[in-house]
């Protein structure tokens, strides 16, 4: 059961790209909850989601050799919610630009999403998302303060 969770069902084993697949598998749900229920709902989504993850990212490693193995991507599907708490309601703009902001900061790890993934065990594999969700959800509001509102209803 671990195994499923941590590859949020097999998304995990999707190439190329796993973390984005797992990015964008999981923003299908997140904007509808966005849509029906806000972002407090997302970002208690989000949290549940993470503590889930944890737990299954750390049985997960105890079971393989690899630091982070690239099909755990329960860690994208908890920082893409998080990026979404960002925005105040459901657009589809907005939560393009979720999407594209996370990922950026997942890949390109700035600053303090590099230190978390440097942690190593489910630490360093969660936390390095939920950083980037949360750098996102900063440059979201930003971007709100200064683009019309047809952006970020």
């Amino acid at each position: 059961m671990t195994r499923a969770i941590a590859s949020l069902f097999g998304v995990g084993f999707l190439h190329p790209g796993p973390g984005t697949w797992g990015s964008a598998v999981a923003l299908v749900p997140g904007a509808v909850m966005l849509a029906l229920a806000g972002p407090l709902a997302v970002a208690a989504s989000a949290l549940a989601l993470t503590a889930l993850g944890w737990w299954a990212v750390a049985r997960e490693l105890e079971r393989t050799p690899e630091s982070d193995p690239g099909w755990i991507v329960i860690d994208e599907a908890a920082g893409m919610w998080l990026a979404l708490v960002g925005l105040p309601a459901f657009g589809w703009a907005g939560v393009a630009a979720a999407f594209a902001l996370f990922r950026l900061f997942d890949i390109a790890k700035p600053g303090p999403v590099g230190w978390a993934d440097r942690q190593g065990g489910a630490t360093g594999v969660m936390l390095d998302d939920l950083i980037a969700g949360a750098l996102a959800v900063f440059a979201l509001l930003a971007l709100s303060s200064v683009l019309p509102t047809e952006w970020f209803p």
